[in-house]
């Protein structure tokens, strides 16, 4: 193995050569629910999946690793000094030679991986992702569609308010969304109990009218922007509810019944926003998951905080 120390003239930085193909990192679990998603791929390498050609709609990455580059190097330090000369901020993604790999990513400066403090905007600096493939060759994508380290978002949590740890994946759907309800909005929070959702959208100042068949948590149900409708979310029409700004769905079915509740109230044009989740049973109903993709404007994608199950969100900033 090369030694760490660059005690030898100053070299050239190293060609980075185009890998003619796109990494897809999966959710751990989820490896196979991606290759079958992206059909036909080159190689799978732990979590990340080659495929050839540019990037394509993946629901089930958890990042995407945008024209990657291989890099041939000769030590730690001219490793480093390769990933530097494309920009700043790199996450290791450690495939293999982890203690290799860990020298190369200390001599890169210092990436901060603090929890989010709930709302926060998307951070804004730019953040590649690399691997070795082999202890002379670095893979590296210096553009990525998730803005945080290996698409991992972590809050500050709160322990003591909500009932349940739901809340995490809205807060974290709203923080990709790119923007959340505030005073004045009104929102319909479906399949609502035990109120997890009710409660964030409630924090950031708007009304909530929350529906489920089984009750809300009492100390939820008693905050005062809160209107709780104890009936299933699948008989309520969209007349009875009228005009919202957000529409939150983290009900229990089929993703087929959901995306016909779905339709529903888009015709109805009652509901501006919507943020739901895909919950998935035994096996991955991927024809429903690529029904909710073909809606224009929407966006599907496997949440951090996601198990079995994805989100969709409507309308969506572009990725």
């Amino acid at each position: 193995m090369s030694d760490s120390s660059d005690s030898s003239p100053a070299r050239a930085t190293p060609a980075q050569t185009p890998l003619g193909q796109t990494i897809y990192l999966a959710p751990e679990g989820f490896v196979q629910d991606l290759v079958a998603e992206l059909g036909d791929v080159a190689t799978v390498e732990d979590r990340l999946v080659f495929a050839d050609g540019p990037a394509r709609p993946a629901a089930w990455a958890q990042n995407i690793w945008h024209d990657p580059v291989r890099i041939e190097f000769a030590s730690i330090k001219e490793g480093a000094r390769a990933l530097r000369s494309i920009q700043r901020n790199w996450a290791l993604w450690t495939l293999r030679h982890h203690r290799r790999a860990s020298l190369i990513q200390d001599n890169l400066p210092h990436v901060s991986a603090r929890p989010v403090v709930f709302p926060a905007p998307l951070p804004t600096a730019p953040l590649g992702s690399w691997t070795l493939l082999d202890e002379n060759t670095i893979v590296a994508a210096a553009r990525c569609s998730s803005p945080y380290r290996h698409g991992e978002v972590a809050f500050v949590e709160n322990r003591t308010v909500p009932p349940n740890r739901a809340y995490l994946k809205l807060w974290e759907a709203l923080t990709l969304f790119g923007e959340q309800p505030g005073p004045g909005d009104r929102c319909i929070d479906l399949g609502a109990c035990p109120g997890g959702w009710s409660w964030v959208l409630h924090e950031l100042g708007a009304s909530v009218v929350s529906v489920d068949k089984a009750p809300l948590d009492p100390a939820i149900a008693a905050l005062p922007r809160i209107e709780f409708r104890q009936e299933s979310a699948f008989g309520l029409k969209p007349q009875d509810v009228g005009p919202v700004d957000w529409l939150c769905c983290d009900v229990i079915c089929y993703p087929t019944r959901l995306l016909r509740l779905v339709n529903q109230w888009m015709e109805s044009g009652l509901a501006k926003r919507f943020i739901c989740t895909l919950k998935f049973q035994a096996e991955t109903d991927h024809e429903t998951a690529r029904a909710f993709a073909a809606i224009p404007g929407g966006r599907v994608l496997h949440l951090n905080h996601n198990k079995h199950e994805l989100t969709w969100m409507w309308p969506a900033a572009p990725v």
